[in-house]
């Protein structure tokens, strides 16, 4: 079967983790994403991860009680590598054989992240999940998708959200907000689109990647989508 992309990286947010929870990881969840991430593997699509760590922590949400900002966002970069581990179980689960590459070095549960290292288990079959964001305070898990995704070489990105593509506005308050099937950086950026921050747009936009956005919560969307179909949102120029 045909497919758009041969390489990509997809995003995760950690949000997707939960649920129907408000708090931490659903397993049946995260066994369900796996089972999509397998899938686009079997259409011979090379698959890297980035995960976030909403459904845990967010470090912006202690500098707005007046705490250290790169405090929280250290401790936000703890929570993506929770979520590595779960997505990595779910996957040797099923037999797919995964890694967990952490920005922040921490040897005794991960190996820590290099370009080469990264590109080694990519080219042995693995799905590489990339966790603790940069590894740098005020730079969120997207910004490391738009980054990892460059120094993967992917030919996409895809963004796993809550709605089906890019609004003009909220869906779930703005019932007649437009939808968008396809947009440049550009457009993104001169419209202010909350559907990534400016630095991963525009990193992506520099390094000519497409940003590709769906609902995580579809099952098979993913593949569905690699092969031409499926509903999306397409960033390009």
């Amino acid at each position: 079967m045909t497919v758009r992309f041969r390489r990509v990286l997809l995003k995760v947010s950690g949000e997707a983790l939960m649920g129907g929870q408000g708090f931490g990881i659903d397993v049946a969840v995260a066994d369900r994403i796996a089972m999509d991430i397998r899938d686009a593997r079997a259409l011979g699509v090379e698959i890297s991860v980035v995960i976030g760590g909403g459904n845990i922590f967010r470090g912006v949400a202690v500098a707005s009680k007046g705490g250290d900002r790169v405090t929280g966002d250290h401790m936000g970069m703890l929570a993506t590598v929770i979520n590595a581990l779960a997505l990595r179980t779910s996957l040797t689960k099923i037999g797919v054989d995964a890694i967990v590459l952490s920005a922040i070095a921490m040897p005794e549960i991960c190996e820590s992240f290099s370009q080469r290292a990264a590109l080694a288990h990519a080219a042995a079959g693995r799905v590489v999940i990339f966790a603790g964001g940069t590894g740098n305070p005020f730079f969120t898990t997207d910004s490391a998708a738009a980054l990892r995704a460059a120094e993967m070489g992917a030919n996409a990105l895809f963004k796993g959200t809550q709605v089906d593509g890019i609004y003009s506005a909220d869906p779930k308050h703005h019932p007649d907000a437009e939808r968008y099937d396809t947009l440049t950086h550009d457009e993104v950026l001169n419209r202010g689109l909350a559907v990534m921050d400016v630095t991963a747009v525009a990193l992506a936009r520099e390094n000519r990647i497409p940003i590709v956005v769906f609902s995580i919560h579809e099952e098979g969307e993913f593949s569905r989508i690699l092969t031409g179909g499926g509903r999306s949102t397409i960033v390009s120029d």
